[in-house]
């Protein structure tokens, strides 16, 4: 977990590509992709919450870091359990940060930021960065089955 953390952390301080009012951070959603996959729901959404810490507290990440990276890993590992499939991974991933996520930061960001932005004012970015993070998850997974890093379905 530690490791999957520090990928996250010092990869989210390197790529950033803007997207709409925010930042998409897709080393964050690879990680919850892959993390979801290996670990499971529970020891991703940890994951995710640490990174989220420590980007705040670095100051290279936003208080929007939580809702977004701890939903949609929780939302990839558990669909990618429900179904033993790593493409569900990936599709948790953009449910969870892309979709679900700008819900939870309407009322988020205005009680913690003061901003009252309302959910269309998310849903661009967290989408865009959350697609592009779970895609590269994606690959990812792939490729470390193909490495025979660990036995699973990959339909």
């Amino acid at each position: 977990m530690a490791l999957f953390v520090a990928i996250a952390t010092f990869g989210s301080s390197f790529l950033a590509i803007p997207a709409g009012v925010a930042k998409a951070y897709p080393v964050q959603h690879a990680v919850n992709v892959i993390a979801g996959v290996l670990l499971g729901p529970g020891p991703a959404v940890i994951i995710a919450f640490v990174t989220g810490l420590l980007r705040n507290v670095l100051g290279t990440g936003s208080l929007l870091a939580f809702p977004g990276g701890m939903i949609g890993a929780f939302a990839a590992g558990w669909l990618y359990h429900k179904t033993n499939r790593t493409w569900s991974a990936s599709v948790g991933e953009m449910i969870g940060s892309g979709m679900m996520a700008p819900l939870f930061a309407v009322p988020y960001a205005k009680l913690f930021m003061g901003t009252t932005a309302g959910f269309f004012f998310f849903l661009p970015s967290f989408f865009v960065s959350s697609l592009i993070g779970a895609v590269i998850g994606f690959v990812l997974v792939q490729r470390l089955y193909k490495l025979k890093v660990w036995k699973a379905s990959i339909n």
